[in-house]
């Protein structure tokens, strides 16, 4: 299996995993110039880009190991855009989280990091 069709793979199993967590998808594979945000949902009154990981062995770490300093600002230059692409009002309450999944167990990492201005 391709990397881009593994990555979908593991994508709609995090899907599954936030929408039994209470989450409401407003948008996948949100793409600019800089990055690419895995999701975008609702959790209560919070926008929330979402980030999903995988590892199946612990050889090249842990999937929220990946989503290191570099990969967070690829990501909030991405949100960046969307928010104002979309006219989202600046005092919406933006979140961060990562969805990992290691060895096919999944965790959610609420505020996995902040969002700079």
């Amino acid at each position: 299996m391709n990397k881009r069709k593994e990555g979908a793979k593991y994508e709609r199993i995090a899907e599954g995993y936030l929408l039994d967590q209470g989450y409401r998808i407003i948008a996948r594979n949100f793409r600019c110039r800089t990055a690419e945000i895995d999701l975008i949902a609702r959790d209560g009154k919070y926008l929330v880009f979402l980030e999903v990981k995988e590892r199946s062995g612990c050889a090249l770490g842990y999937a929220g190991e990946a989503v290191d300093g570099r990969k967070q600002a690829r990501i909030l230059a991405a949100a960046r855009f969307y928010l104002h692409r979309f006219h989202i009002d600046p005092q919406m309450p933006v979140r961060f989280d990562v969805v990992c999944i290691d060895k096919g167990k999944l965790r959610l990492i609420r505020n996995a990091f902040l969002y700079r201005e």
